[in-house]
């Protein structure tokens, strides 16, 4: 191909424009592509100036984003920077494993300081409450646990009034929360309130007793009440069904409510639906507890050595200890404290709010016949004495008021005078 020389130059006199430049650059490479010899600006006079067409504007994505998406993470973020509180009581007689549990529930000893009582103390075999604290931090997240413990209860022969220590703790807390949530300061209010009680039914009984409905009857309304099968170890598969449907028949028979799981949403996946159809079907929860680590066929599981085998606390198939976890702890923490929240703890505000409404009708009525009684008989009651110091009161008063009136007369008499004497001057 020939080498084109390039166009001439225009003219001082008449200097270029941005449309003639465009379009000599577009032409000059339009004819050097067909193998002309023509210049740029016969190419112009030949083709029209091409001018670039406007861009359309593009669809902006975050034009529409407000930004209240956030919220979550806003709420998950404070949330993880104050830390969450959970109380936990524990109520069974003594023997049924409850330390033991707690310990491997919560993957720590929190009866190391614990102090063993004497003969003495044995024999007077009263239910006391013993309340421990600890923290608790995994992930980056912060967690305050409270274990209210029960020593001593239904260890005594007479047992009926096992059930008053727990049910007075319970209404304490609510009470104390109460008026911190009804004082001026609400601001750092500590939250002590029971979200969750375990109680445990000894595995060699045929049923709930007696002892058993008078505390659960008395606290179903108060708690989440959460039944556990302490020592499931020492009955078969089995005998753990045939004891899980005596206690659910007998809470049936005396119309006792233990805690309702919440209903799966729709918009939940198979696997989440499927573990609470398994936790709702586990509920007395069978359990086995143990702090003792042992080596099964190389893994180290936390089980029980026994003479025939070892028994694997977190073997689904063993015991229904990581069922109880799972629940307690990893899907219906939050759900428990809400339930203390919205229904126990507003059912007691109800009551103290009823109780305070009718103790001022009491006290406005009571005043108000005290004030017509008072009227009434209240001459009959003063002394003659008394009644002539209220006439001489009286009568003092009542001359008082005509000095007052006598003066104000001589006063305005003399501003006349005056004001007389002052006009005859002037003429």
């Amino acid at each position: 191909m020939k080498h084109q020389p390039p166009p001439p130059p225009l003219p001082l006199s008449q200097p270029p424009t941005m449309g003639a430049t465009a379009a000599g650059g577009v032409a000059s490479v339009i004819s050097t592509m067909n193998g002309s010899s023509s210049s740029g600006i016969e190419a112009v006079k030949c083709r029209p100036p091409i001018y670039p067409k406007p861009k359309t504007p593009s669809f902006d994505k975050d034009r529409d984003y407000i930004g209240f998406a956030t919220l979550p993470e806003q709420v998950h973020r404070k949330s993880v920077k104050r830390g969450f509180e959970f109380t936990l009581m524990v109520v069974g007689e003594s023997g049924l494993g409850k330390s033991t549990l707690i310990n491997s529930l919560f993957l720590g000893d929190l009866y190391k300081n614990r102090q063993m009582p004497n003969v003495e103390e044995r024999i007077e075999k009263t239910t006391k409450v013993e309340k421990k604290t600890m923290d608790i931090e995994e992930r980056g997240v912060r967690l305050r646990l409270t274990v209210v413990d029960t020593p001593g209860f239904g260890d005594a022969i007479n047992c009926e009034d096992s059930w008053r220590v727990c049910t007075q703790y319970i209404d304490e807390q609510f009470r104390q929360y109460f008026t911190d949530e009804s004082g001026l300061n609400r601001r750092n209010i500590q939250d002590n309130r029971v979200h969750c009680c375990l109680y445990f039914v000894p595995p060699w009984g045929h049923s709930l007793r007696q002892m058993d409905l008078d505390l659960i009857r008395r606290l179903h309304l108060k708690v989440n009440i959460v039944l556990v099968i302490g020592k499931a170890d020492c009955l078969n598969k089995q005998e753990v069904r045939k004891l899980k449907e005596r206690i659910l028949q007998d809470l049936e028979d005396n119309h006792i409510q233990l805690y309702q799981f919440p209903e799966c949403d729709s918009d939940e996946d198979d696997d989440f639906k499927q573990q609470d159809r398994e936790l709702k079907a586990s509920i007395p929860f069978a359990v086995v507890g143990s702090n003792t680590i042992l080596e099964v066929a190389g893994k180290k599981v936390r089980g029980r050595q026994y003479p025939w085998g070892v028994v694997n606390v977190e073997d689904p198939q063993h015991s229904d200890f990581i069922k109880l976890r799972t629940f307690l702890i990893s899907t219906h923490m939050q759900d428990l404290k809400d339930t203390t929240q919205d229904v126990h703890y507003e059912n007691f505000r109800a009551q103290c709010i009823s109780q305070i409404s009718q103790h001022a009708l009491r006290e406005r009525g009571k005043l108000k016949r005290d004030s017509i009684s008072s009227t009434n008989g209240f001459d009959a009651a003063i002394s003659e004495t008394d009644r002539l110091l209220l006439q001489k009161d009286e009568e003092i008063r009542r001359m008082q008021d005509m000095l007052t009136q006598m003066q104000e007369k001589l006063k305005q008499t003399h501003l006349m005078e005056m004001k007389k004497n002052d006009s005859v001057i002037d003429v």
